[in-house]
């Protein structure tokens, strides 16, 4: 008799949670330990469902629009960033904000504010509708063109050629938005490109340990929410590596067992807003059928944390000193 193939995981690192997702969830998380429930989130916080439940359970209410928060209540700003008129509708609802936009999405907002100031048409590739495009759109409206895909680059039309820029949705996929830039530069040779690129180190790290999983992979499955950006992007990124096979999945639950016949190794990653106990739960799942012989593929480490939002960091400081600072509660002696 011929014995089967053996059965493995690939499993890719790094994976889940990038720094700026952990900042975002843990300032949800301190702001309700902080100030106790309910805190209003506008919109969720990250893209990932299992995410926004748990929080939900903790006391979060999560709001499409600054007008659903009470007046005068706490609202948290969700990792993909605002334009500033939410802040002014904040101001106007005498609301108490906490900014948790990750950093790298704050650079890209600075960045499309000193390109209008310079007068430049700004180019920014991304996705139409996706919260962090109506972020980045929503500082310079006047200056700023979506381009979605390099299918969509015969259609833009600028002022001055010799004055455009391109920015980036943070998530996208490295090989599509370059896609994307080499079509605009065809159009516009003059094209200045932002001064470090802009699509996130979570992003291209994750999408980079999918190719080299990938290309040993009868199946992929990568562990993400369908709304968001960088999950999907690492399904394609799978099969565009090589992967004869790769699906999304929130849970362990939503696999077919179906996906696996006739499949020897099954690659697993998961998006930067997935938690690592959804990946163990997939891990879990997949060794109950066989496949428990677990490989790690690793091109490269993180090491990149950011510090909580500065309101909680102050609130947070004068919190300890306070705490210092009191005189004992200590029953009196004489009592």
């Amino acid at each position: 008799m011929t014995a089967s193939p053996a059965r493995r995981v690939l499993l890719a690192a790094p994976r889940g949670y990038c720094a700026g997702v952990d900042r975002a969830v843990i300032a949800v998380e301190k702001a309700l330990e902080q100030y106790g429930a309910p805190i209003y989130v506008r919109k969720e916080i990250v893209h990932n469902k299992y995410v926004v439940q748990t929080l939900q359970k903790k006391g979060a209410i999560f709001v499409d629009e600054t007008e659903e928060v009470p007046e005068g209540s706490i609202v948290i700003f969700s990792a993909h960033g605002v334009a500033p008129v939410v802040h002014d509708e904040a101001r106007q609802r005498r609301l108490a904000t906490i900014d948790a936009t990750c950093p790298l999405v704050t650079k890209v907002h600075k960045e499309a504010v000193r390109f209008a100031k310079e007068d430049y048409d700004i180019l920014l590739i991304g996705h139409e509708g996706h919260e962090e495009v109506i972020g980045t759109s929503g500082e310079a409206p006047d200056h700023i063109t979506l381009v979605d895909g390099p299918e969509d680059v015969k259609n833009v039309r600028v002022r001055d050629e010799s004055k455009v820029v391109w920015l980036s949705q943070t998530t996208l996929s490295v090989d599509e938005t370059m896609e994307t830039v080499d079509a605009l530069k065809e159009r516009f040779p003059a094209l200045v490109s932002p001064p470090s690129d802009d699509i996130c180190y979570a992003t291209q790290n994750r999408q980079v340990a999918i190719k080299q999983v990938a290309a040993e992979s009868d199946l992929v499955i990568v562990v993400g929410s369908k709304n968001s950006s960088n999950s999907v992007r690492l399904v394609e990124v799978a099969l565009g590596a090589g992967a004869k096979a790769g699906h999304l999945v929130d849970f362990a639950s939503e696999i077919d067992e179906a996906w696996l016949e006739g499949v020897t190794t099954v690659g697993v990653t998961s998006g930067a807003s997935v938690p690592d106990v959804l990946v163990e739960g997939v891990l879990e799942w997949l060794a109950e059928r066989g496949f428990a012989d677990v490989e790690v593929v690793q091109p490269m480490r993180e090491s990149l944390t950011f510090s909580l939002p500065k309101e909680l960091r102050r609130d947070l400081r004068a919190e300890a000193a306070a705490a210092v600072a009191a005189p004992s509660q200590a029953p009196s002696q004489d009592a």
